[in-house]
């Protein structure tokens, strides 16, 4: 016999022949030499020498034990006195009861939904993130979920998580602010046979994001075929100089041809409009040739109507003096004044004559 002490918080276990004999607790006790005695802590989990299911035969040691059994496609989250351990994979867990208060909780892949009362802390933690698949959705955007291929449901902004499966789960999302489209360096015919490019703009904003995703494939390109077609059938029907004065009414006219073609694709156009029309070399230079022509003739038109203005005048004038002899007079006064301004020195040669004809003049009759 030898005599054998058992701590407190620990189990001895006594084997003889492979099998379970006895399970004994806190205290001394007598054994036979032949017997095999192990010794555990409870502190710690329970990992057995010997086949698990044949240890859980005895009553007594089953009665000290927590079995915690994970199946296929599943986790147990291990927690010990309230705190998160470990995660425990598929298999068998034996955990001493007592000393430590154990709890789990079972985790079922088949299911790809994360119960929402779970722990979102939990999920961040790095022993679960092999675990989980994460989806951000920003702030300004909007996605579709698709569970093996099959539309679910619309997804507003915010983080969404999914465990870890055979399920095929995709999301695919798009920007819900209002975006801008450049169709620049359009080539475009006018009716008179004018070769030009036109660099046009617009603005829109995704409405119905299944519309947009779903029922329409690259919707944006879609939108941006139809506005080259409907921008290239306005211009083709005016000629040169018609598009020059309309260009404000090509916006509206390609807005409406879009709009109801836009709807039909989950979009709405905000607004458009032309930003430049580039000439050729050869219409640039007749271009200018015709306004300075047309500037000359404007300028010419201004000459001829003041010319016609002054001789009016002159002609009134004239009539005027014609018809009042004072009136001429003095006309002619102002005219001798104007002359006797200019004049500083008079230099007199000759006979008397000169002096009588001044007279005339300058002396009262």
């Amino acid at each position: 016999m030898k005599k054998i002490t058992i701590n407190t918080n620990n189990v001895g276990i006594i084997f003889k022949n492979g099998m379970i004999k006895n399970v004994m607790t806190e205290g001394q006790y007598w054994i036979s030499i032949f017997d095999q005695v192990e010794i555990f802590s409870m502190s710690n989990p329970f990992y057995p020498t010997i086949e698990m299911n044949i240890l859980l035969q005895n009553d007594e040691l089953k009665s000290l034990l927590q079995v915690i059994e994970v199946k296929d496609n599943s986790i147990a989250m291990l927690f010990i006195n309230g705190l998160f351990k470990q995660i425990l994979s598929t298999g068998k867990y034996l955990y001493w009861n007592g000393i430590n208060e154990i709890k789990y909780q079972i985790i079922d892949f088949t299911n790809y939904e994360i119960d929402e009362a779970m722990d979102k802390n939990l999920l961040m933690r790095s022993e679960l993130l092999n675990y989980v698949r994460a989806f951000p959705i920003d702030v300004f955007e909007k996605g579709l979920l698709f569970i093996e291929g099959e539309f679910v449901r619309i997804l507003e902004p915010g983080l969404y998580k999914f465990w870890k499966n055979a399920t095929a789960i995709s999301i695919i999302k798009t920007d819900m602010r209002q975006l801008t489209m450049e169709l620049n360096g359009q080539e475009i015919l006018t009716k008179d046979k004018a070769q030009l490019r036109m660099n046009f703009t617009l603005q829109y904003k995704v409405t119905d994001i299944v519309k947009a995703l779903i029922e329409n494939k690259e919707f944006d390109k879609q939108l941006y075929l139809q506005v080259q077609l409907a921008l290239r059938e306005a211009v083709g029907r005016l000629t040169f100089d018609e598009l020059m004065e309309a260009k404000d009414t090509i916006s509206r006219e390609v807005l409406e041809r879009t709009k109801e073609n836009a709807i039909k694709l989950g979009l709405e156009i905000a607004t458009c409009g032309i930003k430049d029309i580039i000439l050729s070399g050869e219409i640039k230079d007749i271009m200018n040739q015709v306004l300075i022509a047309e500037k000359r003739a404007q300028a010419n038109t201004i000459t001829r109507r003041e010319e016609t203005a002054s001789t009016r005048s002159l002609l009134n004038t004239a009539k005027l003096m014609e018809e009042n002899t004072m009136l001429f007079k003095l006309k002619e006064m102002e005219y001798v004044e104007k002359i006797a301004e200019k004049i500083n020195n008079i230099s007199l040669s000759g006979n008397g004559q000169i002096i009588d004809q001044l007279k005339t003049i300058f002396v009262k009759q």
